[in-house]
């Protein structure tokens, strides 16, 4: 695994990585392993696996823990696999968290249950089974947008407790409930959105679960030496440059699809295919990426 610390335990610059998938919708595991080899060679020193950018809700348990172990094997020590461990249902998440472990994940994604809305102590008890389930360390997952509940400070105190819990992706846009938290639980933050993610790295993040290090990972890795250098205006000057391939990535609302489709328009991967409810591109929306990615120096222009 990648060198960590307690102040970066799962390295700094981690993508959301897509699963790539045949254009019948098979997991494709050769694609897979293609793909994180070779973020890992353009500035990440981690991956996140079968989280919603990786369509965790349309693939299935084997599936899951088969590329967990695929990507294991293809980045070797050379990065943290953390994988999700998400779901509405405390058992289902607990089976997901033991299967990645076996499957040789070196952490987990763990995410507030959605939908049911449960109550804080429903987040807190959820939370600790998955944590209490295997040895790996724990990330949570605050995302409001997706799930309907966010952490409250109380439980953040609590789960900050447990010995396993250490970091926490937060993508609720309050930046200086990251400055609190950070001082308050001694967890490590990362920034889960990336237009936010400088800002949050000014106010205490030691990194970023990202979808645009799909394309720009060397660049996050960049503005990340910049920051902990204290250099915020090269750190500005990286963001500047990223900017291009964020609006590409995270300006549709559906990071899947565009982060596909940029990676199969690049030639990084061999299909953009998509399962239900997810749906493909259509004509114009291909031709508008593959624009966008042209003019941000992405792609050549054909």
């Amino acid at each position: 695994m990648a060198p960590t610390s307690a102040h970066r335990p799962f390295g700094a610059v981690l993508t959301a990585m897509v699963t790539p998938m045949t254009d019948d919708g098979t997991v494709d595991l050769d694609a897979a392993a293609h793909l994180a080899r070779h973020l890992v060679d353009h500035g990440h020193d981690g991956l996140v696996l079968n989280g919603t950018t990786g369509e965790a809700p349309t693939t299935h348990a084997p599936e899951k823990a088969d590329l967990v172990r695929a990507v294991v094997e293809a980045v070797g020590d050379r990065a943290v696999v953390v994988a999700g461990a998400g779901s509405n249902d405390t058992a289902h998440a607990v089976r997901m968290a033991e299967q990645a472990a076996d499957a040789g994940a070196h952490g987990l994604l763990v995410v507030t249950p959605y939908y049911s809305r449960p109550s804080q102590e429903g987040v807190y008890r959820h939370t600790v089974a998955v944590a209490d389930s295997t040895d790996l360390p724990v990330m949570l997952y605050d995302v409001p947008g997706r799930t309907a509940v966010r952490y409250s400070e109380a439980v953040l105190d609590r789960l900050a407790e447990h010995e396993r819990i250490v970091a926490i992706k937060d993508a609720t846009g309050d930046v200086v409930g990251a400055l609190r938290g950070t001082r308050r639980t001694g967890l490590a933050w990362y920034s889960g959105d990336d237009p936010l993610t400088l800002p949050f790295l000014a106010h205490g993040a030691v990194g970023v679960v990202s979808m645009a290090g799909h394309l720009v990972g060397d660049l996050i890795a960049e503005m990340v030496r910049a920051v902990d250098a204290g250099d915020l205006a090269a750190a500005r000057a990286s963001l500047l440059r990223q900017l291009p391939a964020v609006d590409i990535i995270c300006g549709s609302g559906n990071g899947a699809l565009r982060s596909k489709l940029a990676l199969w328009l690049t030639g990084v991967i061999p299909s953009p295919a998509m399962r239900l409810p997810q749906v493909p591109a259509d004509e114009d929306e291909v031709a508008a990426v593959r624009a966008a990615l042209v003019s941000a120096g992405l792609l050549q222009e054909a």
